[in-house]
């Protein structure tokens, strides 16, 4: 099999499984973490460093929210059997980057990593996600180019592949759907505040030998939780988040 070929038919796997990877860096995290506290005696994070890797994470879902406010049905999306593009879509965050749904999510699990504080894991981190999505970005783009052919062509020629430009935004023909938001990101939204929380929550057991979240976390699930339950609901059992038109 040709090398394209190859990249092409690895991306397309990928892309099916793509919302896994954090999964094994979770857990591999959590057990450096777990090292560093019990073996090393790791000193405990303070509550600035912890909102500053909050923030990071929060970042990267503002990058998801944007993108997704302004997104046509069809394209943009959680979808996991193939790709999909019913349109080309080249306004909003898409006039900024190629990719800025990857983009938040790099920035939304990165948060995690930061948390733990191991410089090597981070740029193990980093690697990882990039010969990962390398692949499900050559796969995506081998497919636009083949749907679209020349507009798309001359669409990446303009607009860098991961790192945003910061001049050029190009305003949308929707209008910003804050239901659309809401309805497709309300559980990332939760995993990021849960993430962290179960991270204070064994850290404290492990110093302590008791369950306890620390104030700043607990509240925070307690309010994330309660939104989601309340977006959840709305979503599987009323047509309040429904957007018409997309």
């Amino acid at each position: 099999m040709a090398l394209i070929e190859e990249l092409n038919e690895q991306g397309n796997k990928l892309f099916k499984y793509r919302s896994n990877l954090p999964v094994p860096f979770a857990v591999l995290g959590l057990a450096i973490y777990l090292y560093n506290i019990h073996v090393m005696g790791k000193e405990i994070h303070s509550l600035t460093f912890e909102i500053g890797c909050l923030a990071v994470g929060l970042l990267g879902q503002l990058i998801r929210a944007i993108t997704l406010g302004y997104t046509p049905k069809g394209t943009s999306g959680r979808n996991t059997h193939g790709q999909v593009a019913e349109e080309l879509n080249t306004k909003g965050m898409y006039s900024l980057m190629r990719n800025p749904l990857y983009l938040g999510n790099f920035f939304m699990w990165f948060a995690i990593i930061l948390f733990i504080d191991v410089h090597w894991f981070s740029i193990l981190y980093i690697m990882c996600f990039w010969m990962y999505y390398e692949r499900i970005i050559f796969a995506e783009e081998n497919f636009l180019r083949n749907k679209y052919g020349e507009p798309y062509l001359k669409w990446t020629m303009e607009t860098p592949i991961f790192i945003p430009r910061l001049m050029g935004w190009k305003q949308p023909n929707l209008n910003f759907s804050i239901k659309n938001v809401l309805k497709r990101e309300y559980s990332g939204f939760f995993a990021l505040f849960f993430t962290f929380a179960l991270f204070d929550l064994i850290e404290n057991f492990t110093r302590f030998n008791q369950w306890h979240l620390d104030d700043f976390w607990a509240y925070s699930l307690c309010v994330i939780g309660s939104i989601t339950i309340i977006l959840r609901t709305l979503k599987k059992k009323t047509k309040i988040l429904n957007v018409t038109g997309r």
